[in-house]
This record gives C-alpha cells, sequence and structure tokens, in this order.
C-alpha cells in the first residue's frame, strides 16, 4: 500500500462543512485506508442511522433572548473547554498523516479541546502529553493480566487527565471493507502501546480478513466485566469514563461503580450493526442517571448544531472522531485546526440562533423528532 500524501492543498476556502473535508480526505488517501477510516460494521445500517437520526432531531429556538455575546464555553469533567466537544481515540493515525496523533494532540490544544489517545496510538502517550494539552486516555482490557492496569497506570503517570474504557469490543465487528481489502497496516505504523512498538499480526495479510481485526482479537479480552469496572475505578484517583453504553441499566449501574461519566456510543458504527443510532439512545440515558454522572454523547457528530442537538438532549458534550482524522488526511494540525474551527463557529452560530447565550441555556432547549414515524403520529392525534 502506497504511503498517503502528508495533506492536501485544498483551500481553507474550499472547506466549509465537515462533510467538505471528509470528501477532501477521501480524494488524497490509498482506497484501504479510507475505507478502513470511513467503514462501518455488517452492512453499515447503523453507521448510516446515525446521521439519520440526528436528521430527525429538531430544535424548538426561543426568541426575544439577549445573544450579544454569546459563549461556546463550557466545562467537560469539570476542567474548563473552549466548546463542549473533545477528540474521540482513534487508532493508528500515522495511516493518515506522518506525525499523526502528535499533530492532532496539538491542534486540539490550540482549539482548548481534549485529544484522547488510544491504546492504539501510533504515537506513546508520553510524546502526546509533552504538549501540555488536555489529555485524556482511552483503555482497551487486554487478555495479559494485569496489562490493561500497567496501561491505565502509564497513562495517570505520564499526566493524563481522564481514563476512558471502551466496553463494546470483546471483539473487533466485522468490517466487510476491510474483509474485502485484505487490510493491513504497513510497516511505519506501529501500535505504540503495544507489541513494543514493534510488529505484530496488523502488519501481516491475512486471507479473507482484516489483520487488524486478527491483531485486536489476539489482544483484547473478551471477558471484561463489571468486576474489571471496579478494578479499574479502584486503582486511578483520574475521572473514569464508559465508552460504549447505549441501554439506561448499564448507564445507572456504571454510576453505581463510581463511574464519572458514561459516553453513549456504538462505536461510529463499527461494532453492533444495526445497534442503536447513539442519539436515539441520550435522552434515556441522560433521564435514568439523572445528576449523578455525566453524560456524553459519540457516534454521528458532524455539525455544530449537531453538538447543539446532543446538549438539549441530555448531553454534557460530544466526541468527534472521524472528522479530525479527516482533517489530518487533507492538511495535518492545520486541517485538524479547521476541523475544530468549524465546529465551534458551526456552534456559536447555532447557539445565538436557538436564543442560547451561554451552553448552559442549551441545555434547557426542546426538541421535536422530524421525518415519517413523526408525520404519522402527527397525523393519528389530528384524527
Amino acid at each position: 500500500m502506497s504511503d498517503p500524501a502528508p495533506g492536501g492543498d485544498v483551500a481553507a476556502a474550499e472547506l466549509l462543512t465537515l462533510e467538505d473535508v471528509e470528501r477532501a480526505a477521501a480524494a488524497a488517501l490509498p482506497a484501504g485506508v479510507r475505507d478502513f477510516v470511513a467503514g462501518g460494521s455488517g452492512r453499515e445500517r447503523t453507521l448510516a442511522a446515525n446521521r439519520a437520526a440526528f436528521d430527525r432531531v429538531f430544535l424548538r429556538p426561543r426568541v426575544l433572548r439577549d445573544v450579544s455575546r454569546c459563549s461556546t464555553a463550557a466545562e467537560l469533567l469539570d476542567r474548563p473547554v473552549s466548546m463542549p466537544v473533545a477528540i474521540a481515540p482513534v487508532a493508528y493515525q500515522r495511516l493518515v498523516h506522518p506525525e499523526g496523533e502528535l499533530a492532532a494532540a496539538r491542534a486540539a490544544k490550540a482549539a482548548g479541546v481534549p485529544f484522547t489517545v488510544s491504546t492504539l496510538s501510533t504515537v506513546p502517550v508520553e510524546e502526546i502529553t509533552a504538549l501540555g494539552g488536555d489529555v485524556w486516555f482511552q483503555l482497551y482490557w487486554l487478555r495479559e493480566p494485569g496489562r490493561a492496569l500497567e496501561l491505565a497506570r502509564r497513562a495517570e503517570d505520564a499526566g493524563c487527565t481522564a481514563l476512558m474504557l471502551t466496553v463494546d469490543v470483546p471483539w473487533m465487528g466485522r468490517r466487510l471493507r476491510d474483509v474485502r481489502n485484505e487490510f493491513t497496516l504497513p510497516d511505519h505504523v506501529r501500535a505504540a502501546h503495544l507489541d513494543g512498538g514493534g510488529a505484530s499480526a496488523a502488519h501481516h495479510r491475512t486471507a479473507g480478513a482484516s489483520a487488524v481485526a486478527v491483531h485486536t482479537g489476539r489482544e483484547f479480552s473478551s471477558s471484561l466485566s463489571w468486576s474489571q469496572v471496579a478494578e479499574l475505578r479502584a486503582s486511578t484517583r483520574l475521572p473514569l469514563l464508559l465508552k460504549g453504553v447505549l441501554a439506561p441499566e448499564d448507564a445507572v449501574r456504571a454510576v453505581e461503580f463510581g463511574v464519572d461519566a458514561v459516553v453513549v456510543s456504538n462505536h461510529g458504527g463499527r461494532q453492533l450493526d444495526s445497534a442503536l443510532p447513539s442519539v436515539e439512545a441520550l435522552p434515556e440515558i441522560a433521564e435514568a442517571v439523572g445528576g449523578d454522572c455525566r453524560v456524553l454523547l459519540d457516534s454521528g457528530v458532524r455539525s455544530g448544531t449537531d453538538v447543539l442537538k446532543a446538549l438539549a438532549l441530555g448531553a454534557s458534550g460530544v466526541l468527534v472522531g472521524r472528522p479530525p482524522v479527516w482533517g489530518l488526511a487533507v492538511a495535518g494540525e492545520d486541517g485538524v485546526r479547521r476541523v475544530l474551527g468549524l465546529l465551534a463557529g458551526e456552534l456559536a452560530d447555532a447557539l445565538g440562533l436557538a436564543g442560547c447565550a451561554t451552553v448552559a441555556d442549551a441545555r434547557r432547549l426542546r426538541t421535536a423528532r422530524g421525518g415519517a414515524a413523526a408525520g404519522e403520529r402527527r397525523r393519528a392525534v389530528v384524527r
């Protein structure tokens, strides 16, 4: 597989939406890498449903409110942020740009939002925290006894400000694009926190399979349960997030285990195909936990208006995964800055037009559901 170019020469004026950035990245990347980042599992029903679900949410703007000083500033996990957005963990970012996670983390620091380091990062966590930003660490529970807790301690010692345990990957979902491509990591892209940063099964082509899935199948534990959550909670002083929660019952139990935040997520449509869209699951989970823990939303966020919708539906903030990677592919650090700048500008615009001077105001907005199903319900009421 040929290496992707370190960035594109697309003018910023041509990148007016995150969809524009995605199209530019798709044109710049090798097909296999593009599919690895963009693809979902199975028939990609959940991947498509994430966006369709956001499109069905409509806001009830308020009027006659002073929005002359509209601010996107907020707090995530009791730390100030420029907007209620964090960069989600995404594996192997040197697939799309030579600097990988380093460039994305610098952009996040400049934008004033947290950056989440993946267990499958191509850059060691210590190099990323050395940049000085607000850095979270995402943890997969590993088969090797004690290895996950060692990584958690390493992240805490490095200066990370939160730990995010991913709980929806007993094994990697069947991502058919990668299977058809027999996707294999190029030699220069390594998992810095696994295998001593050396070559692994992910670098050896496997007929009729994704080499990355083969590798993670050997590394990830499928026995993760609440007992490991308790073990992790007892081992760290950092705020603990569980990522991959879609059932209110699991969110309530997370509170009982001392979790600080749940991330409502279907892994961007990359795990169980036909899993509920995250934004559909959000209101019930937010209601179930009340104020006992924070609720963040992941999967499908593609605009500042999407961020506003998530806030109105009960989220404390959102994670964005693919869009920063698209930006990284297009123009490295500048591309990620562009993505975050677009989100900030769109959120400020949406807040003001909805009659909200602050993020706190947004959480009091009311929403309605649109689309054919809502139309049928309205006609039934009229009758």
